[in-house]
Order: C-alpha cells, then structure tokens, then sequence
C-alpha cells in the first residue's frame, strides 16, 4: 500500500522525473539528507533502476581532512512543497465459459468476475528539505572518498552501481491515512443436460454470485519521506569524485590496461546499455531473444501451468513487484526470504520457483539458470508496466492472443514502417472487436502505435 501511494503522489508531482518514490516504510529512516543511495541499474532497457540506503552519510566515508577542515555541512532550505490528497484505483472484468460432454450429460458453465480497487490518500501539507549544491559542491570538491569503506568497495564491484548522495526529500509533516478498499463481485452459472436411462431427459441450472469487500488502512506518521532526489557521483581510483549534476554520468574510473583506457584514461561502467543513448529496439530484443528460447520448448503443461500463474500474479499490482525483487535476487545469487511474504504471494512465488526448479536431462544448473533469467526478464517487464497496461495484458493472455500480439512487436521492432492487416497469418484473432480494442490499448500504454489497419 505504501510503495502504490508514493508511486502514485510522484507521478502526479514530477513530471521532470526526478524525484524517486519510497519503497518501504522502513527505509524512511535511513533517507537523511547527504545519505548515500546505491543506484543499480538493470540489464534490461525497459527497467527502472533499483535503490538502496546503506545507512551512511557522504561524510562517514570521507577520508579525514587535514586539522582545521570545514565539517560537511552544507546549507539546507525548508520549504512547503505541495497539499497533496487523491484517489485512484482500477477496475477489471474476466468472463469465461465452458462445455463439456460426457455419455450421459452436457454440461455447460460460465464464470463472471469483476473486482476493483481504490486507494483514498490524504497526504495533507508536505514539506520539502534540500541541500545547497553549489554548497555540497564547494565543501567537498578537494575531499577524498576512503576507498577501503565497506560501502565503496561493494559498490565498486557491482558494474551496474552507482553512488549517489541524497540532496532532497519531500515529507509528510501530519500523520495521514491512507486506505485501501478491494470489492469482488462474482456470478456462476450452470446449466445441465441429462439422459436419464430409460426415462426421457431432464435438466437443470443454477446460478449462484459471491461478493466480498475489504477495507485496509495505513497510518503514515508525521515527518516520513515519500520522496527524494539524488546527485551521482563520479569516484576517481584515487577517491578523488566529482558530483554529478547532469543524470546518468556517475560512475567509477577503471583503469585496467593501456588499451582499454579511454585517451582522458576514464572507463565508465553503464552496466549493458547507455541511458543517455538513443536506443535501438530491434538490437535490443536481439540481445534477449537467446533467453526466451528455453521457454518455447517448455512441455506444454509447464508451459500452461507457467502462464496462468503469470496471469494470476498480473492481478495484483503488489505481487508482481514482490515476485520481480525475489527473481532480481536469485538472479544476483542470493537467498530471498520468501517468510516476509504474506501467504499468497509466498504460495504463488513458490509455485513458481517449483517449476523454474523442475529441469530434466543434461546440463541442469544450465537449464535452470537460463529459465530463471527468462521468468526474470517476464517478470521485470510486467513490473515496469503502467498498472493500466498490466491489466489490460491480463486480459490479453490466451495462447493465440500473445502470438498476435508477438508478432506486432516484432514488426514494430523491425522499424519498416508498414501496416499490418488482420487477413495477415496470425492475426485474425485480433478481428473480435473487443481483442482488437484491447490490443489498441496494449499498445497505448506502451506509447507505441500498433502497426495494424482494418479491412472490410
């Protein structure tokens, strides 16, 4: 609830992109302006970098000055940021049916469901601290970095890293709610044909509808960070650094050999894409079709046991970033605490993890470390979905519907510039006119123009 309130106050606030929502409620504390942020960039073009307060300050990992130094202490203003209360939410229908017949009866079921959700938040007046730059960049610009700290030396080994200090925050300055209403309203219905044995046919049906709603509220205290923006660093092998005041510069200098060193002998690590470069879609996915390769030879029961828990996980907005931090630290090599998960997170998770674990033949640790890093790459697009598209994806994943839609990426990330038709191969799924509105949708949310035109 409270990683959905801040993501939802942050884009309502900044449209420049600057400012990055809180997580977690435990990491409030540790969010002091001068706190250092460990930026990790992902290897994929479409995620958002991940951020970690260590719990140290630029000036913890100062070298100590020479006597009579200026402590870092650099000016902060306070300021009222904005009155900041809303609502917002999403609703969400599923309808399906079924036939089945059997020697003695036809039987026929379809299932309604629609549910909604809606989080009411009432941030009231927000404050806003921000350290001087010019200040920051004045006390420390002849400083040394200790580059023996803890906090540096596994920065600096993680390519994808990159240490920021933290220069502002915005926060609550009253305890404020935040409340979470969920409603489920569901209708069943069965009809039954049967031939009784000498004794003509009878029928019958049922209908029956379920309904539940849950309340849920959050009590944010006073004086708790929502937000805050960071400046990157650029660290020197000698601990000299500079701030970083245009985004996506900061970096550590590697200096390994003669012929890798650039001519002002500076490597920057970027991790496997430059975030300041245009990017090229169609080498991009060239770059992660190897991995997905693993999962279209999948049996075709793992396969479909695969999909629906994908599907099921698409529905809650929470879970598919739970499921997406728990694969990021499997991916690292790490053990994830799946004991901090409520229960149907934890039970669809494992689920998961069931069948990524269920590899048969030669090279299993191979086989497995290829399907975890594809689940991975799934699961971290859908995490990076508007919570709209999300939904509208949900409702877009039957086998035929995601070959369609599979080849519209792929003729888009072709870059021809050509329309497709809905007579073309693979495509006449997309004439049902509510799958082709879905699809519009799809692809709207994606701010791309499905390449598609209708014929009569």
């Amino acid at each position: 609830m409270f990683a959905k309130a801040t993501k939802a106050f942050v884009k309502d606030t900044d449209h420049a992109g600057r400012l990055i929502p809180v997580s977690s409620l435990n990491d409030t504390d540790k969010l002091n302006l001068r706190s250092l942020i460990v930026k990790t960039r992902h290897r994929c073009f479409w995620q958002e970098p991940k951020y970690q307060s260590p719990g140290f300050t630029l000036g913890d990992v100062l070298e100590p000055g020479e006597p009579g130094n200026t402590p870092l202490s650099p000016t902060v203003k306070e300021s009222d940021f904005v009155d900041y209360s809303g609502t917002f939410g999403d609703k969400k229908e599923m309808n399906a049916d079924g036939n089945m017949e059997a020697k003695l009866a036809d039987f026929n079921l379809t299932v309604e469901g629609k549910w909604s959700t809606k989080q009411k938040l009432s941030l009231g007046s927000l404050n806003k601290e921000k350290v001087d730059v010019k200040d920051l960049h004045n006390y420390s610009k002849n400083r040394v970095l200790d580059m023996s700290h803890p906090v540096i030396k596994q920065t600096r080994a993680n390519p994808r890293a990159v240490l920021g200090v933290l220069t502002e925050r915005i926060m609550t300055s009253l305890p404020c709610p935040v409340t979470n209403n969920v409603l489920k309203h569901g209708n069943v219905g069965a009809n039954v044909s049967a031939c009784v044995f000498l004794s003509g046919k009878a029928s019958m049906k049922q209908i029956g509808s379920t309904q539940t709603e849950s309340d849920v509220s959050l009590g944010i205290p006073a004086n708790t960070v929502m937000a805050y923006s960071l400046i990157e660093l650029y660290i020197k092998c000698n601990g000299q650094f500079e701030l970083c005041l245009i985004r996506n510069n900061g970096g550590f200098e590697k200096v390994t050999s003669k012929d890798e060193i650039e001519e002002d002998g500076i490597m920057d690590l970027r991790g496997d894409f430059d975030a300041n470069s245009p990017l090229n879609l169609n080498e991009e996915l060239d770059k992660l079709s190897g991995h997905f390769q693993l999962l279209s030879v999948l049996p075709v029961a793992k396969r479909s046991s695969l999909l629906q828990l994908l599907k099921t996980t698409m529905e809650d907005r929470e879970a598919v970033s739970v499921l997406e931090s728990v694969l990021d630290q499997m991916y690292a090599g790490e053990t994830p605490d799946l004991g901090d998960l409520e229960e149907s997170e934890r039970e669809t998770v494992q689920a998961i993890l069931d069948l990524v674990d269920q590899c048969d033949g030669k090279d299993e640790d191979e086989i497995r470390s290829s399907l975890l890093s594809a689940v991975h790459l799934i699961v971290s697009a859908m995490d990076g979905m508007t919570d709209e598209g999300l939904s509208v994806l949900g409702s877009c994943c039957s086998p035929p519907v995601l070959q369609a839609l599979q080849i519209l990426v792929q003729h888009v990330a072709a870059g021809s510039g050509e329309t497709l038709s809905l007579r073309d191969a693979g495509l006449a799924v997309l004439t049902e006119e509510e799958l082709y509105q879905r699809t519009e949708s799809l692809f709207g949310h994606s701010e791309v123009c499905p390449p598609l035109r209708r014929t009569h």
